[in-house]
């Protein structure tokens, strides 16, 4: 026998929702109909509006909600309305026989709600909702068989964690009082020997004070920057008494500053010159890139040997003093340098001003001004994500950066860059809590994204309480009086 259901009947509906269908004739109007899985469980709901729906005095019209999908079916149970004289008979019926199931009298004037719980399977993902129409053919009418679909696609946990859109959290950085940043280059000037006297045209002198007056050009023809000190200095490659370097190589560095006072309109008293020593670290640099046989011999010498002379003897004699000998010609020339650095700090901007600087000259900006122009537009668009993509170019070490940076790329679910951005983020931070547990919950991992919004939330994250609440719904049995899912009403 089928199974034939009477559904209990929800308080009257003043005026239908503007999403109800209707069926069979335009006399039947079904609204808040969903298909939501949760569990193991696929619950069904719907509400029928049948105040409009008329069946003759000797007819039947049976209606069978049915699940269905490519390669299988569920036939949900039916709901029978009877004309006058069909319930009658059901009246005689059922005083005959106390087990017989109920129907909807002809006359029933009401808003039903219609709830089935089924056994969740994993075809019902993509199934839709039909309703079969049966008008029997009792009473010498013809029967007449109608099918209507109701809606289509189950309301997944899977499809609905996917179509969550998690809020990142950012954080704000602290102002610069004063934004200081320096310009530097690692000059190599040539010398005759035993000479500090710097001659332009001598060797490759030309190229490098170019390049030097090019970057304190720079520096000083930006009207953005004030130089605030400029430091040179020398470096003497490792050969010969100590003291004799330390002199040659400041003396030279003295020179690089009396040339760049002739040549440039610095003050003098912004000069600062010192002697950097003999530059065994640029020595160990080259030798671990040479191909001089004997340079693991070297390199065991320099890091073992603590006292210089006798270091510097040890060296001479390897392999008979050959090898040494090409050091002196082949790496120690590049290790007499200057290094001349310029310190200057940059005016601070406003956000019109901003806008326009990231342009073009965005080491110009701190990162809290970035953050201010990033938040002048629309939050999530195009160009907001792209001053934070800027900012974390531009300071690509900085904490806060890279976890605004992380929050960026998780909004276009971009995990890889997410991850490699919170790495380098400070991971003590409620922010970081938050924006790891969206990782997760991208990737998947629900259950460690919980663990991480719960913390964030110990720690007053708000975004991390919303997206908690967001997860709550998704896993949730919600009654349909309560929530409605629409899913691609037909």
């Amino acid at each position: 026998m089928k199974k034939i259901l009477i559904y209990s009947v929800l308080c009257l509906i003043a005026a239908l929702p503007v999403s109800a269908q209707k069926f069979y004739k335009d006399a039947i109007n079904i609204t808040n109909a969903s298909l939501w899985q949760q569990g193991e469980s696929l619950y069904i709901n719907m509400q029928m509006d049948m105040r409009n729906l008329k069946v003759s005095n000797d007819r039947t019209l049976t209606l069978t909600p049915v699940l269905t999908g490519p390669d299988n079916n569920v036939v949900l149970p039916e709901i029978v309305i009877n004309g006058r004289r069909r319930q009658k008979a059901y009246l005689r019926a059922m005083a005959l026989d106390k087990a017989t199931n109920m129907e909807i009298p002809y006359n029933t004037q009401e808003v039903l709600n219609y709830t089935q719980v089924i056994p969740y399977e994993p075809w019902m993902e993509n199934a839709y909702l039909n309703l079969e129409e049966d008008l029997c053919g009792c009473g010498g009418h013809q029967e007449v068989l109608t099918q209507e679909m109701i809606m289509n696609g189950v309301s997944t946990e899977t499809k609905r964690l996917a179509a969550l859109q998690p809020v990142p959290s950012y954080i704000q950085p602290k102002a610069e009082v004063v934004k200081a940043r320096s310009e530097q280059y690692e000059a190599h000037l040539d010398f005759p020997v035993g000479k500090s006297v710097i001659l332009p045209d001598f060797m490759n002198n030309q190229t490098e004070l170019r390049n030097i007056r090019e970057m304190f050009n720079k520096v000083q023809n930006d009207k953005k920057l004030t130089i605030t000190g400029v430091y040179i200095e020398g470096f003497a490659s490792p050969e010969g008494p100590l003291k004799l370097n330390e002199q040659l190589s400041k003396s030279r560095a003295e020179a690089l500053k009396k040339y760049l006072s002739v040549h440039e309109q610095i003050p003098a008293n912004l000069y600062n010159v010192s002697f950097g020593g003999e530059n065994w670290e640029g020595l160990v640099k080259a030798l671990e890139a040479s191909n001089i046989k004997e340079k693991t011999e070297f390199l065991n010498i320099i890091r073992n040997t603590s006292d210089i002379a006798h270091r510097k003897e040890e060296i001479k004699r390897v392999g008979g003093g050959a090898p040494y000998r090409t050091m002196l010609k082949e790496l120690y020339p590049a290790l007499r340098k200057v290094n001349c650095r310029i310190d200057y700090t940059i005016a601070n901007f406003k956000v019109d001003e901003g806008k326009e600087i990231i342009k073009t000259q965005p080491q110009y900006l701190s990162l809290n001004e970035m953050y201010l122009v990033a938040n002048s537009y629309p939050k999530g668009g195009d160009d907001f994500i792209k001053v934070f993509d800027i900012a974390v170019r531009m300071y690509p070490d900085d904490e806060v950066a890279n976890l605004n940076a992380a929050a960026v790329a998780l909004s276009k679910k971009d995990l890889p860059d997410a991850r490699k951005y919170l790495d380098k983020s400070n991971k003590q931070t409620a922010e970081y809590a938050n924006n790891n547990g969206i990782y997760y919950l991208l990737s998947g991992n629900k259950d460690q994204a919980i663990v991480e919004f719960t913390k964030a939330v110990r720690n007053g994250n708000e975004a991390a309480r919303y997206n908690l609440e967001e997860i709550e719904k998704v896993f949730s049995l919600h009654h349909p009086c309560d929530l409605i899912l629409q899913l691609s009403v037909s």
